[in-house]
């Protein structure tokens, strides 16, 4: 009797672990589009250091309050993880360039990455149809990862938006050719191309 409830908890416990995995989301992006060398994360700056601090500070990441907060709160984490959510927070707060300049500090190794982390915070802002916030956000993502599908999509939709036709043209053409699944994304990519009269492959 005992063996058998030993083994029943046991099933129990590996019927848990299976769900739980099962309920963890998909990575949104595969990997394998990404044309730069994969390098492991770097010790020094565990992920969960950067996230931490950025949760921090995000309420401040706005163009009224950024610059104080980034002067007289703690430093971001090393490593890309930190130079990621600091350039994010940069971004959120309109300070483009200062963003730029945090990424281009990396290796290109991590430019990529970091621009990555950028992408993630800045994607709500994108889908929530804020293009004069989000263009200028996507089109610094692809400076730094120039294969990144999304983010040259939506930069080219809010370039188009705001009525920069030669940049919404370039960026959506890229889009169209890395990007074959045909679905809205790529529809609609290929309805603003048309309208413009860019290449709609």
């Amino acid at each position: 009797m005992r063996n058998s409830s030993y083994a029943v908890g046991l099933a129990y416990m590996a019927l848990c672990a299976a769900a739980v995995a099962m309920s963890r989301p998909a990575a949104e992006f595969d990997p394998s589009t990404v044309h730069y060398p994969v390098a492991p994360l770097p010790a020094e700056a565990p992920i969960d250091d950067a996230v931490a601090w950025f949760a921090a500070i995000k309420p401040f990441c706005n163009t009224v309050e950024v610059e104080t907060a980034l002067a007289q709160r703690q430093a971001p984490p090393p490593g890309f993880q930190g130079a990621g959510y600091h350039a994010a927070c940069l971004a959120l707060g309109g300070k483009i360039e200062r963003a730029r300049g945090v990424l281009a500090e990396l290796s290109r190794d991590d430019q990529w990455r970091a621009a990555g982390i950028v992408f993630d915070v800045a994607h709500p802002v994108a889908d929530a149809g804020d293009d004069r916030s989000a263009g200028p956000i996507m089109a610094l993502v692809v400076d730094f990862w120039p294969n990144h599908h999304m983010a040259l999509y939506h930069a080219g939709a809010s370039e188009y938006a705001l009525g920069d036709i030669d940049a919404a043209r370039r960026h959506l053409a890229a889009f169209v050719s890395l990007y074959q699944v045909e679905d809205g994304w790529r529809g609609n990519a290929r309805k603003i191309l048309t309208e413009i009269g860019g290449a709609a492959p």
